[in-house]
């Protein structure tokens, strides 16, 4: 019994495994909303590579800059992820309240990196300070 669930676990893990896969894609592959905001906020030209990471149940989307900034997005287009490296993030793509409060706190910082996390959102600062907040956008901590 233990040698037969045993080995039904292990196929399972081998399905989901090779279920998942990214592949290298071309721009306009990208989901339409995804398109704009690379075009919007980035020079095209400078666009690396994209991949199409595909999941069990879903797909997210991964750009890569020649500056070696990275963009991730969700299976719909909308923007998860941007790590700029020490570039700042472009302040159009992060909401108006998070960039009120990280000019009031930390006056002489910016922010390199800003998405989603499992409790919220998360933005890292020019200083590597990474600072915590909300699903509603209020600031929660400094994350250690």
């Amino acid at each position: 019994m233990k040698k037969t669930i045993f080995t039904l676990i292990a196929a399972l893990c081998c399905t989901v495994t090779a279920c998942t896969k990214d592949r290298l894609i071309t721009f306009a592959e990208l989901p339409q909303s995804a398109q704009t905001t690379v075009q919007n906020y980035f020079d095209v030209n400078q666009v690396s590579y994209v991949t199409e990471d595909v999941e069990l149940l879903s797909k997210e989307y991964e750009v890569r800059l020649t500056d070696d900034a990275k963009l991730e997005f969700k299976s719909d287009g909308s923007l998860k992820k941007i790590d700029c490296q020490y570039n700042p993030v472009p302040e159009a793509l992060i909401p108006a309240q998070v960039l009120e409060q990280v000019k009031a706190k930390f006056p002489q910082n910016f922010i390199i990196e800003w998405g989603e996390d499992d409790w919220g959102w998360k933005a890292e600062l020019n200083n590597k300070l990474e600072l915590k907040f909300n699903r509603n956008f209020d600031f929660v901590g400094i994350d250690d």
